[in-house]
């Protein structure tokens, strides 16, 4: 049985198996096993290029590294009797190249700065697929909103019918929060993207190591160059949860909606069957399954924002164990974020909308009467406030006929005859016409088929800029890798 080298010094004494499960990293170290064949890599190459070891002891490291990379790592090295992968790996070079060789291995760094670097490779893979995911999501809500430039419908507040406006509208409304959800994660990637490497567990090291080599060999941006600071943080881990709790707030409304839109009652959307359910017992139903387990993920994520906040808020400096129970949080928020958009997108592009029903309800509930007030106010000169009182007063009254406006004006708006100012039915006909309403509201943002073609335009270059710039990304961290793994194979040559 291959034993953690790790232990074979100041410690003595058999563990348990439930002790050795308690304190085991195993089920999250999966997650980071790949990024920690790549963080061995570069810090061997760096050894070799400071003269630390020399390059005979190097070739065989990489050697026996380059054939986990290769081959793949065995499942033998997450058995729980290693604390973590790092010795699990480790273990398993001292036994296939001996002691001598593979005990060099971890010359000039740490557990506690290792499993940091590897947390951040894994960590900016998974927020580049996220931001993929989300520009994917973005790009569905603005060719849904092409398709519906001049589909009404009602726009709501306190859930009750307010104003018209058009389902292009709001979809445009979710994907520019989508966008500042975009944002978020991009910002995060800029300080997720610092190599903690070299700062070994927390006082640096003696050795000559070339941090800023191992940084540029792992694709990273630059240091987290307080060594103290470079292991003991992870507030770039709290900034990720924070984004995608953010992010699951937006699905989770969107969801909400869309579950609503699907009543019977509402009917303004049908979900594709493969996204539903049925009942046990009632042959009717389609139950709307998968957005609500979106909206159920989303509390998932708040629950590992939660907890991996409460794991740092009374850690001293620097590493302390602790932080272990951190990780775990990351990978859940991250995988039931990733999970729920990747079927947000499905789900939007599969759903159909009923135009007809949503026109229907577009214009009831008295949505114009804005409309109308404020052509009180343009046409006829009323202060605003005096109009807003007429016209809520004839609402209350039940309609917005002229005879009905006439009383309200009288009991309301200081005795003011608005016959006599010239208005007539067919004026307040034209002002409570859905389509008039909307079409006046062509200010930047607003639902006029006008400003939605412009807004579509902006909203597609910008969709453009951001598919760039995670392309960029994607491609720079493919790029050094290949070049840190040809650097290896030409030196083991």
């Amino acid at each position: 049985m291959r034993t953690d080298v790790v232990r074979l010094g100041r410690l003595s004494g058999e563990r348990t198996g439930e002790m050795m499960h308690f304190l085991s990293s195993m089920r999250s170290d999966r997650c980071i096993a790949d990024a920690d064949i790549l963080v061995d890599l570069a810090h061997v190459l760096m050894l070799e290029k400071q003269k630390i070891i020399d390059r005979d002891i190097a070739k065989q490291l990489l050697s026996a590294l380059l054939e986990l990379f290769d081959e793949g790592i065995p499942e033998e090295v997450f058995d729980e009797r290693f604390e973590d992968v790092h010795s699990g790996i480790e273990s398993l070079l001292i036994e296939s190249v001996g002691v001598d060789v593979g005990g060099r291995m971890h010359i000039g760094r740490s557990r506690n700065d290792e499993v940091a670097t590897c947390i951040r490779i894994k960590l900016r893979e998974d927020m580049l697929k996220q931001m993929s995911a989300l520009l994917k999501v973005r790009e569905v809500l603005v060719a849904l909103a092409e398709l519906h430039i001049d589909t009404m419908m009602p726009g709501f507040t306190h859930m009750q019918h307010a104003q018209p406006t058009t389902l292009a509208h709001h979809l445009l409304a979710y994907e520019q929060a989508f966008s500042r959800d975009f944002d978020r994660l991009k910002d995060t990637y800029v300080r997720v993207n610092q190599s903690p490497l070299g700062a070994a567990a927390f006082a640096s090291t003696g050795y000559p190591i070339n941090r800023e080599y191992t940084a540029s060999l792992l694709g990273f941006d630059g240091l987290v160059t307080n060594t103290m600071d470079a292991v003991a943080t992870r507030d770039f881990a709290l900034e990720t949860l924070a984004d995608l709790s953010i992010l699951m707030a937006t699905t989770s409304r969107l969801c909400e909606e869309l579950i609503i839109w699907s009543t019977s009652f509402v009917k303004f959307v049908t979900l594709d069957d493969a996204f539903c359910s049925t009942s046990s017992i009632m042959p009717q139903k389609k139950n709307p399954d998968t957005a609500e387990i979106m909206r159920a993920k989303t509390g998932s994520v708040f629950g590992a924002f939660t907890g991996a906040l409460l794991t740092v808020k009374g850690l001293p400096m620097s590493y302390n164990r602790d932080l272990q129970e951190l990780t775990p949080h990351i990978w859940r928020g991250m995988r039931d974020a990733k999970e729920s958009l990747r079927l947000l997108i499905d789900m939007l592009s599969s759903a159909t909308f009923d135009t007809e029903r949503m026109r229907e309800e577009a214009g009831k509930g008295f949505s114009t009467a804005t409309e109308l007030a404020d052509t009180l106010v343009r046409t006829y000169g009323l202060p605003f406030r005096t109009a807003h009182n007429i016209v809520g007063r004839a609402v209350q009254k039940g309609n917005l006929s002229l005879f009905t406006l006439e009383e309200a004006a009288l009991e309301v708006g200081g005795g003011i005859s608005l016959v006599a100012k010239g208005l007539t039915q067919q004026s307040i006909d034209e002002v409570l016409d859905v389509p008039y309403s909307i079409a006046l509201r062509k200010a930047p943002g607003g639902p006029a088929p006008f400003a939605i073609r412009i807004a579509i335009g902006e909203r597609k270059k910008q969709l453009d800029s951001d598919s760039f710039l995670i392309d960029q990304r994607l491609a720079n961290l493919s790029r050094v890798k290949e070049d840190m793994i040809a650097k290896v194979r030409r030196l083991v040559v």
